[in-house]
């Protein structure tokens, strides 16, 4: 492995570069869409906290992870960071895992009652904070394994400068592999699987309905509003599918070939660090497909960070119709997120009325 280590040494001006643009692209775009959603305060509802909830995932990936889980590929002393640290970021990045999954499928199941049921009183932050929370706990429950072999080794008494930060599973081989199947098929089938069924059922939901005029109202503004609501929603679902696909199949061939007659002892690190910035990576997609597939989010981005200049132009005039609409919207559209503003208030950001 000694070569192999070497040869990934050599690709380290290639890595860093490309890992620090992830955790600069991630947490700057991360963090307004989490400024975006807190300062609106009509969009506080459960979408839009699930929304939030998968850029927080995303932020906390890239700010306790992502520089450790480098530093600990291309420095030869190994892991650096302590005792704690390495516990600390095994647990979060399995966790980080989970609870995207979990937020992904939450939002799913979000957009079918939404539809399903449009009169219905939408949740209030209560229960939106309280859904947040028990998605982290029952990710860090499904993190426990995780945490229960993750060792970390200090080899300096024996003579080796280096320290080790792993998962040993020793004398429990069959157990590491159920796990790793289990995480490969939760991490893929669950969110897929509740998009798919979410789809089918709002679609088959509104064939249901008698032909009354305010359902032809509904059904219309379904049929306008659903390729972008759920064409945002399945790319969420695929980025993140196929960015941590290669290091889950990575990790399990690794399970099953202890020998590395697969991936070759020469080649493993550098597999094993290409994988793991594609997975990585996944915390950058979200802003840029919100703002790419809504236009809205744009439009939120110049309402709250305007330049000084159009700011006091705007505040000398223009505002008083925009705001008698927007008093009204937390009334007339209960099921509003982020990524599906009302038409009205796109229409005044396109004439440039916003305040």
């Amino acid at each position: 492995l000694e070569r192999g280590f070497d040869l990934l040494l050599n690709l380290r001006p290639l890595f860093l570069p490309l890992y620090s643009a992830v955790v600069l692209v991630a947490c700057s775009g991360n963090l307004l869409l989490l400024v975006l959603i807190w300062r609106n305060k009509r969009r506080h509802n459960t979408t839009n906290f699930l929304i939030g909830n998968l850029a927080l995932v995303d932020l906390v990936m890239c700010v306790f992870c992502v520089p450790a889980t480098a530093s600990y590929a291309f420095d030869r002393r190994g892991w650096v960071f302590g005792r704690h640290m390495c516990h600390f970021v095994s647990v979060m990045q399995s966790a980080a895992v989970y609870a995207a999954v979990l937020s992904l499928t939450a939002i799913a199941v979000d957009r079918y009652v939404v539809v399903a049921y449009p009169i219905r009183r939408r949740a209030g932050w209560q229960f939106c904070w309280g859904l947040v929370v028990l998605i982290w706990l029952f990710s860090l429950a499904l993190s426990a394994p995780t945490a229960l072999h993750t060792l970390h080794l200090d080899l300096r008494a024996a003579g080796v400068q280096v320290q080790v930060c792993e998962e040993f599973w020793d004398g429990q081989e069959r157990g590491r592999l159920v796990y790793s199947c289990f995480i490969l098929l939760f991490s893929y089938f669950v969110p897929l699987a509740a998009v798919s069924i979410s789809y089918c059922a709002i679609s088959y939901r509104l064939r249901q309905r008698t032909a009354r005029p305010e359902v032809r109202y509904a059904q219309a503004a379904w049929s306008r509003r659903r390729r972008k609501t759920f064409c945002l929603l399945l790319v969420s679902v695929l980025c993140f599918a196929f960015s941590w696909l290669p290091l889950q199949v990575v990790n399990l061939i690794r399970d099953l070939d202890t020998d590395f007659s697969i991936l070759g002892k020469n080649y493993v690190n550098i597999i094993q660090v290409s994988s793991h910035l594609l997975a990585m990576s996944s915390a950058c997609y979200n802003p840029f497909i919100y703002a790419s597939l809504h236009k809205k989010f744009l439009s939120c981005v110049c309402r709250h960070f305007p330049s000084r200049r159009r700011r006091k132009g705007k505040d000398r005039g223009q505002g008083s119709s925009v705001l008698t609409v927007s008093h009204r919207l937390p009334r007339l559209h209960t099921s509003t997120t982020l990524a599906d503003l009302p038409a009205a208030v796109t229409h005044s950001f396109s004439h440039g009325n916003y305040a």
